[in-house]
């Protein structure tokens, strides 16, 4: 077992007194027999009622509400985590799904066809041959080694760089630029396992990485693909390697524009800046 210490500032100042409407905040991980969380407290100025819910993912969402006008909005999630995924690859799948390409059962693929569904714009398109040329149309291979080669391509192929502006680029996108953030990666990730028929969501959470050239930062986004036997299992297309014990997630979702930290929205004069920073440290 491995314990983490998550702190997460985020700071809007805006231009003048505003009225701040509801937020949604997605800032506490995810609890399962993988992940216990320790201690968890949020401050919030100006200070906020919160109440909390599980939305249809399942995932743990705080909704604030503010009662007075403020000219800044300040929110400090400290979180202490217990993290046992010490094994991510100690997992066994079901027989029928050990080998690439397999069909879901008729039970898992009612539930899983939400996850199935590639956007129509890809269907046929670049994507449609860049899958292709890496899972050429009957060949049989390990399950686990065809996600894991999709993984590697990507980290390999695609550069890595840093966007500030909001919103996540399509899969196609992706492909033609030959750059991407991790959020990038983890939606090209997605869709390619999409069209290969394999159920995919969207992850977001944070990593515990060394400072590099790369400057990854805490905050991260990952995919999940669906395996008979193991479970949701993640993969990391940034690094090109399966999720481990340094990932933390805290929301999964069907697209990824569904699950930021924190979303609201305020009534007054426009104009707002953002300042976020984002620290996760092992702890003894």
């Amino acid at each position: 077992m491995q314990r983490y210490k998550i702190l997460h500032r985020t700071y809007y100042n805006f231009s003048s007194s505003v009225t701040l409407e509801a937020h949604a905040l997605r800032l506490r991980p995810r609890e399962g027999h993988e992940l216990r969380i320790e201690s968890l407290s949020l401050e919030i100025n100006p200070p906020a009622t919160l109440r909390w819910h599980r939305d249809v993912e399942d995932n743990s969402v705080a909704i604030a509400t503010f009662t007075e006008p403020t000219n800044q909005l300040s929110i400090e999630s400290n979180v202490i985590i217990q993290q046992y995924n010490q094994a991510p690859l100690d997992f066994i799948l079901t027989e029928y799904a050990t080998t690439f390409p397999f069909a879901y059962t008729p039970e898992d693929r009612l539930l899983l066809s939400p996850f199935l569904k590639a956007p129509a714009d890809t269907i046929t398109s670049p994507l449609t041959a860049w899958v292709a040329n890496l899972c050429p149309p009957g060949e049989k291979v390990q399950t686990y080694t065809i996600l894991q080669r999709l993984c590697r391509q990507i980290q390999q192929e695609m550069a890595y760089r840093i966007r500030e502006e909001p919103g996540v680029q399509s899969a196609l996108e992706t492909l033609s630029y030959r750059t991407g953030s991790c959020r990038d990666f983890a939606n090209l990730f997605m869709e390619a396992a999409r069209h290969l028929g394999l159920a995919a969501r969207f992850v977001s959470g944070y990593l515990n990485a060394p400072p590099s050239a790369l400057n990854l930062g805490a905050t991260h986004a990952w995919a999940e693909v669906y395996l008979p036997g193991a479970g949701w299992k993640g993969f990391d297309p940034t690094i090109g390697e399966i999720v481990g014990t340094d990932h933390i997630a805290v929301a999964v979702a069907m697209l990824p524009e569904s699950v930021p930290p924190i979303a609201g929205s305020f009534v007054g004069a426009p104009g707002a800046s953002l300042n976020v920073g984002v620290w996760v440290s092992k702890l003894d």
